[in-house]
């Protein structure tokens, strides 16, 4: 019979997906050990370190105590000073302290979180009007923007590098730091504002207008049976949006490494590992640990976000 699926047919299934399983998480594990192993294991082709080795994860989280530099006996003596204030002790001391060999891994996440939710909220929000207004209101030129609302991706990234970055010198955006910073928003969000409309706008198609209009008939407005109906019922894909769009701005490196060269307080994890990569600092299992944490936030993500993956949720809501 059509369809019908033989015993050796279901294994063979099968063991093509666990190779394809394997096949893709082997990269990540190979990181994954590189990351646990000491100096002289890293030669070792096997998964599995010799000694475990959790240095370069205690370094990155600012577990480690920081080491200091043996002082002078000249500049002891000042310290020693009772009349020197402490203020200056302070300062003094600060400059004794081996600092060279840390990574300020918090600060350059807390710099892509702060770019990539930012980023992904803001398009999220405008996303939601602008794919209502297409899927439910009827106006003039709204096929077009319909059809052409991904012609964005088109054009490659690289392309639009140079143009947009003499657009932000031209109007003086991007020769200070808050000008770039608001220049890498905003580019963030052209880039994920348009699949965002386009996959709301479908799915927003797919709920049945009757049910806004009972709420309205039940003294709602248009914008309250948008917040009470159509945007519970939308929580998959408003999910599925957001983390789109939070992946783009987490690994995005090329538009951060124009616009945040110059800024390092600002500098994201893509282009601060970059750097890390071709430093004196360039350790094998400091840089792989950082690439274990990057990956962190995404895999928490989505277990977060996996729980509104559900559809269905609009069956039965409207009667034939």
């Amino acid at each position: 019979m059509l369809g019908k699926r033989t015993i050796k047919g279901r294994i063979g299934f099968a063991f093509a997906v666990v190779m394809l399983v394997c096949f893709s998480l082997l990269p990540f594990a190979q990181i994954l050990s590189t990351s646990l192993k000491h100096q002289f294991d890293w030669g070792n082709p096997s998964l599995i370190p010799q000694a475990l080795n959790l240095n370069a994860y205690k370094e990155l989280l600012g577990l480690t105590e920081v080491k200091k530099v043996e002082i002078p006996v000249a500049i002891q003596k000042i310290l020693d000073n009772p009349k020197l204030p402490q203020d200056k002790k302070d300062a003094i001391a600060a400059k004794y302290v081996a600092n060279d060999n840390l990574f300020p891994f918090g600060k350059y996440m807390l710099n892509s979180i702060m770019f990539s939710v930012g980023a992904a909220f803001i398009s999220l929000i405008f996303a939601v009007m602008g794919a209502y207004a297409i899927s439910r209101l009827r106006f003039k030129g709204q096929v077009v923007i319909q059809r052409s609302v991904l012609f964005v991706y088109m054009v490659g990234g690289v392309l639009l590098m140079v143009p947009l970055y003499q657009m932000a010198m031209n109007i003086g955006l991007a020769s200070t730091m808050w000008g770039s910073v608001v220049c890498l928003f905003l580019i963030y969000i052209v880039q994920t504002l348009p699949v965002g409309m386009y996959m709301l706008g479908n799915y927003f198609r797919g709920i049945p207008f009757a049910l806004e209009e009972a709420a309205m008939m039940d003294g709602c407005s248009r914008t309250e049976a948008i917040i009470k109906v159509v945007l519970p019922l939308s929580l998959p894909m408003l999910a599925t949006v957001f983390i789109y769009c939070f992946i783009i701005g987490w690994n995005e490196y090329l538009f951060a490494s124009v616009f945040l060269k110059q800024y390092p307080e600002f500098h994201t994890l893509p282009l601060a590992l970059q750097e890390l990569f071709v430093s004196k600092n360039a350790i094998w299992d400091r840089i792989m640990a950082a690439s274990m944490l990057t990956l962190a936030p995404i895999v928490v993500c989505f277990l977060f976000a996996s729980r509104f993956m559900k559809g269905g949720k609009t069956d039965g809501g409207v009667k034939g």
